[in-house]
């Protein structure tokens, strides 16, 4: 059954700058607990990365995926292409610009291919929310810093 939350944080950066750091895939196992290595194997016109296979663990459960990102100029989502621990996989980025920060909103969908307790896949979201808003966020003001 699939399982849906999300998270908001507020960093002191422009979406430019966010959606900079979100499309370096590569460096997300700096900022990422989660991500164990990430490879670009296409990008758009714009040079954003297309299709990325990703190497995830999160609660003791190793999982490859191919994800296609979408990019616009306030956001980033990507849906799952293959998994081997999930059925489907969505999730998405929103960056609303106020003043000098931008207010970021992430959401995901899961489905798992096996049942995995609630209290199991509960820790394993909640894991992932924090590294997607609070690890951008360190990553993105280390960015800024230089």
């Amino acid at each position: 059954m699939a399982t849906r939350d999300s998270r908001e944080v507020v960093i002191e950066a422009s979406p430019e700058e966010i959606l900079d750091v979100i499309a370096d895939v590569e460096s997300a196992p700096k900022w990422s607990s989660q991500h164990q290595g990430a490879e670009v194997l296409d990008r758009d016109a714009n040079g954003r990365p297309g299709k990325v296979r990703l190497k995830l663990k999160t609660m003791g459960i190793s999982d490859e995926q191919v994800v296609q990102y979408s990019w616009t100029d306030t956001g980033a989502s990507w849906t799952l292409l293959e998994s081997s621990q999930l059925k489907t996989q969505s999730a998405t980025y929103t960056l609303t610009p106020e003043g000098d920060t931008t207010r970021v909103r992430f959401e995901i969908t899961v489905d798992p291919a096996v049942p995995i307790p609630g209290f199991v896949l509960k820790r394993a979201m909640k894991g992932g929310l924090e590294a997607a808003t609070d690890g951008l966020r360190k990553q993105v003001l280390k960015r800024k810093k230089g």
